[in-house]
């Protein structure tokens, strides 16, 4: 794809690129600046700030899933400059236990939302790819809330030729930002882990489920990676799903993931943000079949239920007899939040055939069960009891839908750990869930 050559651009009228340091012209006291998931990060853009935080006053950046630490994240800009999370990521999860930053809560559906009603919206902050000769730049591996305000709010860019120039709604024009900066970095990578014998185990009881033809929505990590090998003989299978990863490029290629029988979007693959390797960059890159959208239009639980035979994978820490999910606590701990799995539960049990699935292993590396009689003291309930359609271990599938509380607690003992499920029934009895 061509890029605007600068007299292009000047005899246009559009803006060129800038210095970092043009983009606290554009950064009032108390301003709230939203910045995307991920490799969305303009990093050169936040160097600046941290490096001039003493001229910015009661700034509030509002951000999920940040990978890299940095000093305001670590409260080391004072009350200057202060990062607000939706997510806890490598980059915060730390400083949110030790106190140095917020975390909202929500369901990733809403952020767009939420930060349109509890903060001033005042700038976007992110990073994207060369502008075309159309003069539209892209945000590249993002769509995630940020592209919600395209239009709406002021955007200023950090342009890096690495970052793939993708399509969807997120594309920004150069009348549409405030300034933009050039940089060159390279992105960073999500490695791709192997995953064991029980990864594949509870892969495979979900793939025998899932039938040609569904919509996937399905998450990164070792499980989904093994669902996602489990699937290579599968035919016409859809994609609508927040993250899009490595493993899921690879049905693609295979042509095991086509979207032909989508209801909606139909041939292309839907997701709101990507995450994986350089393979995985440069797949994206120009590639028309990847439509990146708005959050709040990929993960809406009534979208989600249009299309047929949806089926919804996601991981969670811990279960209890009753089907309630604590996913973003680790040991009564935060460790993350409850980002589209809410979300996505729902709409997949809206679905004409749909299904939804919530994987976990029976125990931890330490040999506790993760299915519980009672969730562990502190922990939090990102996905009730009624959303939950399928809890799967190694050991199998309970479905859960339509169940009396008894027989949700015989089906979730029967896919635990051998080892825990007499304890289990005998705490299930007492505590009155068995009879």
């Amino acid at each position: 794809m061509g890029e605007i050559q600068p007299a292009a651009a000047a005899q246009r009228g559009w803006k060129q690129a800038g210095r970092p340091e043009d983009v606290l012209a554009h950064i009032p006291a108390g301003a709230d600046l939203i910045v995307p998931i991920a490799n969305g990060e303009p990093v050169v853009l936040l160097d600046t700030l941290e490096a001039h935080y003493r001229e910015l006053d009661r700034v509030r950046i509002h951000r999920m899933d940040p990978l890299r630490e940095r000093a305001y994240i670590r409260g080391e800009c004072g009350d200057h400059l202060r990062h607000v999370d939706y997510y806890l990521g490598p980059g915060s999860r730390q400083a949110y236990w030790n106190g140095t930053c917020d975390l909202v809560p929500n369901n990733f559906s809403e952020i767009p939302q939420l930060l349109r009603e509890s903060t001033k919206c005042s700038l976007v902050l992110a990073a994207a790819s060369l502008p075309d000769r159309h003069g539209y730049f892209s945000l590249g591996t993002n769509a995630d809330y940020t592209a919600a305000f395209i239009g709406e709010v002021p955007f200023f860019l950090e342009v890096n030729a690495r970052m793939p120039h993708t399509f969807g709604q997120n594309q920004v024009h150069v009348s549409q930002v405030a300034g933009w900066i050039r940089a060159d970095r390279e992105l960073q990578e999500l490695p791709v882990h192997e995953p064991d014998e029980a990864d594949r185990r509870i892969a495979g009881h979900i793939a025998e489920r899932i039938r040609d033809g569904s919509c996937l929505q399905v998450g990164v990590g070792k499980t989904p990676g093994a669902l996602l090998a489990a699937l290579r003989d599968h035919r016409d299978l859809g994609l609508h799903t927040e993250a899009l990863s490595d493993g899921i490029m690879e049905l693609i290629r295979r042509g095991v993931i086509t979207g032909t029988r989508k209801r909606h979007y139909r041939n292309k693959h839907v997701t709101t943000f990507c995450v994986g390797t350089r393979r995985l960059f440069d797949f994206l890159d120009e590639n028309g079949s990847v439509a990146l959208l708005p959050v709040d239009q990929v993960n809406h639980p009534t979208v989600i239920a249009r299309e047929p035979n949806f089926v919804s994978i996601n991981a969670t820490t811990e279960v209890d007899l009753m089907g309630q999910c604590a996913s973003e606590t680790i040991a009564g701990r935060y460790y993350s939040s409850s980002g589209g799995q809410a979300d996505f539960a729902r709409g997949a049990m809206w679905s004409q055939g749909g299904q939804a699935f919530i994987v976990l292993k029976s125990t931890t590396r330490k040999g506790v069960g993760r299915i519980r009689t009672a969730l562990t003291l502190g922990s939090v309930v990102t996905t009730i009891k009624n959303t939950v359609d399928n809890v799967v271990t190694e050991y199998g599938v309970a479905e859960l839908r339509g169940r009396s509380i008894a027989e949700r607690a015989r089906r979730l003992i029967a896919v635990a750990h051998p080892d825990h499920r007499d304890r289990l029934a005998f705490d299930a009895r007492r505590s009155g869930l068995l009879h």
